[in-house]
């Protein structure tokens, strides 16, 4: 948990000095092209298939029962499998490179950039996979707070190096650079970390294995649908953005969403034991379980009121004063507003994870997916009938179809969770 609040708290350090630097060097239009390269690289990214998170649980089983041989297998398998996966991305986005670009609706000089770099995206691409098993295996071998570490630094890492290409003038390169740049630091400090807890031989084709690819599969085939429902939401909303409002209006979206959702985890990671807690009460047979898990999760109530309050009402009041300090010339008029949306869509949210926590400790799986769809359905619903009725979009109405999925999904949960402990 300390590894987690930590990295959070300097993960917001690093974006506030980031997001000056790009928009100082790139301006409002260039930095929006390399949004869509990233909004491009989220879609590519479903060729992960979910197998990520599989090989962190299936890494940790068969670490916990000391079979190393296990754990070469699955690592090994899962590289294989992602690199092909990869390749299958790789001539996609090369196939149909100016198709997708056309999506964007991108001006003649943004959309030459765009097809320039795009099939260096998709190289960025098959090496994210690779390097998110490395992630994955390090903390399954029960050292995620150093994979969380090592998160945090190449997340500084691509900041210097993007920032040192883009005072030379480089461009939107610049932040490829730093992308590349960023999952070296991971690769390489996640192989040392390992090797020094296991020696494996992971690059040995001879463990690569059937029966681990079909575990990989059926582990990763939940996540991978939680991930296709999730695209619906943040990369779906930069494209239409992109397409109905203009690609200058992605950097202000962008800083609006993710400093919202870094301010909640400043609370979420002090909730991320519920789960594991939650667990270990459900699976013994009790008669007061019931009361045990009840009261675990109005105190995780109490501890979100309780320090989120204080943080939210002062960026809330604060946020015009803050980005003007922030940006400086930079600044526009439209950024406090959608950040002061998002805080709210945040906090919805929020609310809802006590319940997620509760439901995932009980074993209900289903409706934590349930809450997925709920939430990304109605945000591409409310946008969708926006288009379809004005043929126009602005950032207002895309963060206000967020904040509705978002509401509407942490009642869902908060609801489900009460009617499932009346059963327990």
């Amino acid at each position: 948990m300390l590894s987690g609040s930590a990295t959070t708290i300097i993960n917001i350090i690093v974006m506030v000095i980031a997001y000056p630097i790009y928009l100082h060097f790139l301006g409002y239009e260039k930095y929006g092209v390399w949004l869509v390269l990233t909004t491009v690289l989220s879609f590519a990214a479903l060729g992960n298939l979910g197998i990520g998170t599989a090989v962190m649980k299936l890494v940790a089983e068969e670490y916990g029962r000391k079979d190393i041989l296990g754990v070469q297998r699955y690592i090994t398998t899962a590289i294989a499998l992602l690199f092909i996966s990869g390749m299958i991305i790789l001539a996609i986005l090369l196939i149909f490179k100016n198709p997708i670009v056309n999506a964007f609706r991108l001006n003649e000089e943004s959309r030459q950039i765009v097809l320039w770099l795009l099939p260096y995206i998709g190289i960025l691409c098959i090496y994210t996979f690779i390097i998110q098993i490395f992630e994955a295996a390090l903390s399954g071998l029960e050292r995620m707070d150093l994979a969380n570490y090592i998160r945090t630094l190449s997340h500084a890492i691509q900041v210097l190096v993007s920032g040192i290409l883009l005072a030379l003038g480089l461009g939107v390169k610049s932040m490829l650079i730093g992308g590349f740049a960023s999952c070296a630091v991971i690769h390489t400090l996640t192989i040392v970390c390992i090797g020094r807890i296991v020696n494996l031989h992971l690059w040995d084709i001879g463990n690569i294995n059937r029966s681990s690819l079909k575990r990989l599969f059926q582990f990763g085939g939940t996540v991978f649908s939680g991930t296709l429902i999730s695209m619906l939401l943040n990369p779906f909303n930069k494209l239409m953005l992109s397409r109905y409002a203009g690609v200058s209006t992605l950097p202000v979206y962008e800083i609006a969403f993710t400093g919202s959702m870094y301010v909640r985890s400043l609370i979420e990671a002090g909730l991320r034991a519920l789960l594991p807690e939650i667990s270990r009460i459900s699976s013994q047979v009790t008669s007061n379980a019931q009361e045990q898990i009840l009261r675990l999760y109005e105190r995780a109530m109490k501890f979100i009121f309780k320090y989120s309050t204080p943080i939210y009402g002062l960026l809330l009041l604060l946020a015009p004063f803050i980005f003007q300090m922030w940006f400086g010339e930079k600044y526009v008029s439209t950024m406090p507003g959608a950040f002061q949306l998002m805080l709210v869509g945040s906090f919805l949210s929020l609310l809802g994870v006590p319940a997620y926590y509760t439901l995932m400790g009980v074993n209900k799986v289903n409706s934590c997916l349930v809450a997925h769809v709920i939430q990304s359905s109605i945000n591409f619903l409310f946008v969708m009938v926006i288009v379809i009725l004005f043929d126009r979009l602005d950032i207002q109405q895309v963060v206000l179809a967020t904040i509705l999925g978002f509401g509407c999904s942490a009642s869902y949960l908060i609801i489900t969770m009460r009617i499932t402990m009346r059963k327990i």
